[in-house]
């Protein structure tokens, strides 16, 4: 493994001029849909999407995703036109029972366990941001003793607009924590929490299992990207 001194010596250096850690939850503390099965409730929101007759609404791409999300979003985007709000209802509901299923089989992310009781032990607040249903994640932090180390969990609302790259879970974290911005830093492993922690003024830190999402994460505007937490345990 390569490991970046100057990455583990900044990293370093940011969390001792913070106060607060706020974890994106799928990725950074565990794989909620390895290996692709997420596609199985994304399915499963698409069936239910053709059966009310909206087979225009989807747009290619969007049919064939892999992320039950992007249909949430679109059918928010197409409620500006149409009445969809039972429809939205349904699918969050979807969405969220799929989720919390998964939390069940979820892996672990390698390390994550042990930074967390780490910065937890060293005085460090922590919270949850996500796009996924706190449902799940409550249920994931129950079931690996790691609930106790969290002060709060933040995730999808049922307006599918205020999911991340909007930085709503964000600033409510922020505001759980009773923190500023500045005494904050956020971990995450796609462009949009980039893009969320940016606009709440958080700075980031980058977790990147593959050299795709690594590269996603840099192109996106993260200095600090790591492959794993070890070297990072290691030297803490």
């Amino acid at each position: 493994m390569n490991v970046d001194l100057d990455d583990i010596r900044d990293v370093r250096e940011l969390l001792a001029d913070v106060r607060c850690v706020l974890f994106d939850f799928d990725g950074p503390i565990c794989r909620l849909f390895p290996q692709g099965s997420s596609m199985r409730v994304a399915d499963e929101l698409r069936a239910r999407v053709d059966g009310e007759d909206l087979v225009d609404v989807l747009t290619e791409r969007e049919r064939a995703d892999k992320d039950p999300h992007v249909v949430l979003r679109a059918m928010h985007r197409a409620r500006g036109q149409r009445d969809l709000g039972h429809l939205v209802a349904d699918l969050e509901a979807l969405v969220t029972a799929g989720e919390v299923e998964a939390a069940r089989r979820a892996w672990r992310t390698p390390g994550a366990d042990s930074l967390v009781r780490l910065l937890a032990e060293r005085g460090y607040r922590l919270a949850v941001v996500t796009n996924n249903s706190p449902r799940a994640v409550d249920s994931y932090l129950q079931s690996h003793g790691l609930a106790k180390y969290f002060a709060s969990v933040h995730g999808r609302t049922a307006s599918p607009e205020l999911m991340k790259p909007h930085p709503d879970v964000v600033i409510r974290a922020l505001r759980s924590l009773n923190t500023a911005a500045a005494d904050a830093v956020m971990i995450g492993d796609t462009p949009t929490d980039v893009e969320a922690a940016h606009r709440a003024g958080v700075r980031f830190i980058g977790y990147g299992r593959n050299s795709e999402k690594r590269a996603r994460l840099r192109e996106a505007g993260a200095k600090l990207v790591f492959t794993s937490y070890a070297p990072l345990l290691d030297r803490m």
